[in-house]
């Protein structure tokens, strides 16, 4: 390679990394299932429309597609899904997309129906094998005009696929999970207003001879403790995650002598749960009855560790992978989906007595070394810094990296900082083709887990509450004036962008501030009045936490809507928007950029057919990306490497 750098503007480099090379390359894995010798995963591609296809890894044929391609693995339970499908035996049963009907796919044969075409959704799916019937959560539309009903159901296999509600009355339900001896049932639940990570129930149930419910109890939880992940040890003794101490951290039901004494298992300053989001994450699994094989993040790190169930002995197990989830374990190797700065997510067989690791799919087919030389990567750097009242907030900094180039002395980079969606969620330092793609031209990136992310402890989660719009914009703002200080990044060149909840964070900032000078918002919330009157039902009551509860003339729900406020914005914004999306409804966008427009400001919008909330197809991922770069080009004058935005 030419050691001599060219001396080109920040922003106007060529790169390497291209829209197409992220889009044609990249998948997303989701979701493992190990069954006997086989290893089952999801993977969503976008070359496929954003398909998402169970996929089989067996040591005889390799890893080999399930799910036919007219079937969609997907479940729209809670609008974000998960837990689509389950295998045992050979057979598998999956949710799918466009009818959201259940299916049943016996080996080497095409997929049947399990339920009747009627406005039901299900995900969550297990089976239980003594009485063969499949154990659920269903998510019932049928009401016209109400919310609709979310219960725990049984399908018997055997008659005619009868549906059995199990329990009902709470808003929501999760975690279904039987005991080794099929004698009992242990599940979530969570009401309004609560969302998961703020308050669940813990309850066990015993499974009757016809398979119903018997004698409940409530284990654990309540509006103030979040659990995560129940299940079983080999033993029969319960385990989970519960929050009560101030992190997620391990527990067991201690059982003996009808004594129901829960019991921490290992505590730590350190995070073993998750946002559930969505359906069927994992971090723990059983290797033995007395061994626990968990990953948990510290700082925005995952780790990989054994813990002894007796002792309470947690080690560490040395892996290159920064980013861990979905575990699952059989005897003798676990199974995971990991990633590394510099290497993009993975599903990863992991041998427990040699901790010999086995790729057995990656997440994209470009190849750090291969496809693209190390040296044009620029490696994450946490950092902390300080924000408002006295406290510290955290993200990943990437410097513009790229051995071709270098710009002027004289010259800084213009940042662009990135919000995550959630926004009770967070993001990592795994390998982004994504932020490669701004680095690689010039453009720093500044990836902040602002105060409401989860992996730093519930008390940094809830420094959110009533708080949605100021301590997250404050926490991005103070990222990019830390950095200015700092003489890393152009204090007239920033630039912020986000989906979703960080969509809204963006556009918080953008009308609220005057330290950014352009913005992208993919989705993002303009009018929480709107969202809250048009939304689903998992969010329908989130914002009571966020901002307050609502009621007609909450001056809150106005004083926090950038909508309300267009007077104040004075920069570009370019929007993104599906046409489908359920979650936040096209006309709040269409009334931002129908505002801004008669201010005169420049404002772009790109309205994507067939999309929801999230792009799920190649076309309009790549679309996205090379409209948004091109539009920093014209705000901030700097020429594009390599493009024809005529054809954008």
């Amino acid at each position: 390679m030419n050691t001599v750098k060219k001396i080109t503007p920040y922003g106007s480099w060529k790169s390497p990394i291209t829209s197409d090379m992220i889009v044609s390359g990249t998948i997303r894995l989701e979701q493992i299932v190990i069954d006997g010798p086989d290893i089952y995963w999801i993977e969503n591609r976008p070359k496929e429309g954003g398909r998402y296809v169970i996929v089989c890894h067996s040591p005889d044929i390799q890893s080999t597609d399930i799910t036919p391609p007219h079937f969609n693995a997907r479940t729209r339970v809670h609008e974000y899904g998960g837990g689509s499908f389950t295998v045992v035996e050979g057979t598998t049963y999956f949710s799918n997309f466009d009818d959201q009907r259940l299916y049943r796919q016996f080996p080497v044969s095409d997929p049947h129906p399990l339920t009747p075409a009627l406005d039901h959704r299900f995900a969550d799916i297990i089976i239980d094998n003594i009485r063969n019937n499949l154990i659920c959560v269903r998510e019932d539309h049928t009401h016209t005009g109400h919310e609709p009903t979310n219960t725990l159901v049984s399908i018997d296999l055997d008659a005619n696929n009868e549906c059995q509600v199990l329990v009902s009355g709470h808003d929501f339900y999760s975690s279904p999970r039987l005991s080794p001896s099929g004698s009992h049932l242990a599940w979530l639940t969570w009401n309004h207003p609560n969302m998961p990570w703020d308050g669940t129930q813990l309850w066990v149930g015993e499974i009757e001879k016809d398979g119903s419910i018997g004698h409940i109890d409530q284990i654990a939880g309540g509006v103030d403790e979040s659990i995560f992940q129940p299940e079983w040890s080999p033993d029969g003794t319960l385990f989970f995650i519960s929050d009560k101490n101030g992190w997620w951290n391990l527990y067991c039901l201690n059982n003996k002598n009808n004594n129901k004494n829960i019991n921490p298992v290992c505590q730590m300053e350190a995070e073993f749960g998750l946002p559930q989001w969505v359906f069927g994450q994992s971090t723990y699994s059983f290797a033995s009855k007395n061994r626990i094989i968990c990953t948990y993040t510290r700082q925005g790190t995952w780790y990989l560790a054994s813990i002894d169930t007796v002792s309470g002995r947690l080690d560490v197990i040395n892996t290159p992978y920064t980013s861990i989830g979905y575990l699952k374990a059989a005897p003798g190797y676990i199974v995971f989906i990991g990633g590394s700065p510099t290497a993009a997510p993975s599903v990863v067989r992991l041998d427990l007595d040699t901790h010999k690791m086995h790729e057995m799919r990656c997440s994209s087919e470009i190849v750090v070394g291969v496809d693209i030389d190390i040296n044009y990567l620029s490696k994450p750097k946490p950092i902390e810094y300080p924000t408002e009242h006295g406290l510290t907030a955290n993200a990943f900094f990437y410097p513009p990296k790229n051995p071709e180039f270098a710009a002027a002395p004289d010259e800084k980079p213009l940042l662009l900082v990135i919000s995550h969606g959630g926004p009770t969620a967070s993001t990592s330092d795994t390998f982004n083709l994504m932020i490669q793609y701004w680095t690689t031209r010039g453009i720093a990136v500044l990836d902040v887990n602002y105060g409401g992310s989860t992996g730093y402890g519930r008390q940094y989660r809830q420094r959110l509450d009533g708080q949605w719009g100021i301590i997250d914009v404050d926490d991005c703002v103070n990222g990019a004036r830390y950095l200015i200080e700092q003489g890393k990044v152009d204090s007239e060149r920033l630039a912020i962008r986000g989906g979703s909840a960080g969509g809204y964070t963006t556009l918080c900032a953008l009308t609220f501030r005057n330290i950014f000078k352009a913005g992208a918002s993919y989705y993002g919330v303009s009018d929480l009045e709107a969202m809250v009157k048009d939304t689903h039902k998992f969010e329908s009551r989130y914002l009571d936490r966020l901002i307050g509860p609502f009621y007609e003339g909450n001056e809150l729900y106005s004083e926090r809507s950038p909508i309300n406020f267009i007077e104040r914005l004075s920069c570009p914004v370019i929007f993104f928007q599906g046409l489908e999306d359920k979650i936040v409804l096209p006309n709040q966008t269409e009334m931002m950029v129908d505002g801004l427009r008669a201010k005169g400001l420049p404002v772009e919008y790109v309205l994507f057919e067939g999309e929801q909330h999230g792009f799920r197809r190649a076309e309009n991922i790549k679309r996205a990306l090379d409209c948004e770069l091109n539009f920093y080009s014209k705000v901030f004058g700097f020429t594009l490497a390599g493009y024809d935005s005529n054809n954008l």
